[in-house]
């Protein structure tokens, strides 16, 4: 397994909580907060272009975020869909491109266009990125419960440790919320698991059943959305607007990044 600054931080005493951004700005908020790793998330940087998700809509887009996250001192994982190609060679030649743009990690699912695929299509995928960028930690999607096709544990984990004896440094099981098949497949999985946010769960309670990256997915940016429908209503209905970051702070933000580019 790599040791590398990424990967070692999926050994804390609790788990890497590892926020998404979808564009520069959201990117550079969390990395100031103190966020010592944040992810990309493909929902968010496909639908701030005004394209849905999925059907590999995000992949340029992702690279752009990766190169322009170049020069911030945070270490990156980039949500690469299904790696935006059917042929491994491809997905790995992909990936070997996010390496050299400072890429700490990739996160690959098993499904495409909503549909899980063969588990042996998606070891090729892990066999191929491995092979060509070692150094990258590779965290692979189990899609099913996500999409719920073959939403068993068993099911869940054969594909699980499939994934992990072809070298996966770690598995992604988002939309699993049930406690103990979560505290089964953590003690079972010889890799460090990664969930999403699961709303009656804390840190400390997934880190007691065995999970070692909480991910906050699109969410983030739904809540922006959110936020932002919510200042509009409230200068309409004569409310106070809720507070955003200021102006002076992301705009010193943006120049001081603009400069280092």
């Amino acid at each position: 397994m790599i040791t590398t600054p990424f990967a070692r931080l999926h050994q804390g005493a609790t788990p890497l909580l590892l926020p998404n951004a979808w564009d520069v700005p959201s990117a550079l908020a969390f990395a100031r907060a103190g966020y010592p790793a944040i992810g990309t998330t493909s929902f968010g940087v496909a639908a701030s272009a005004g394209r849905p998700d999925g059907g590999r809509a995000s992949r340029d887009a992702t690279l752009a975020l990766a190169e322009a996250l170049r020069g911030v001192p945070v270490l990156l994982s980039a949500d690469i869909e299904d790696g935006f190609a059917d042929e491994p060679a491809a997905v790995a030649g992909y990936v070997a491109v996010l390496a050299r743009a400072g890429v700490a990690g990739v996160n690959v699912e098993d499904s495409t266009a909503e549909r899980l695929v063969d588990p042996a299509r998606h070891v090729a995928k892990i066999v191929a990125i491995k092979e060509r960028c070692p150094e990258v930690f590779v965290n692979a999607r189990v899609d099913t419960y996500w999409l719920g096709q073959d939403a068993s544990p068993e099911d869940t984990l054969a594909r699980a440790d499939a994934y992990a004896r072809a070298g996966a440094d770690g598995v992604f099981l988002p939309g699993l919320t049930d406690p103990e098949v979560l505290r089964a497949l953590t003690r079972r999985l010889p890799v460090p698991v990664n969930t999403l946010v699961v709303p009656d769960l804390s840190l400390a309670r997934l880190a007691d059943l065995g999970v070692r990256r909480v991910s906050t997915g699109s969410l983030p940016y739904r809540a922006a959305l959110n936020a932002a429908l919510e200042v509009a209503a409230a200068v309409r209905e004569g409310r106070t607007p809720p507070p955003g970051i200021p102006y002076p702070e992301l705009q010193a933000a943006l120049v001081e990044h603009d400069a280092s580019a």
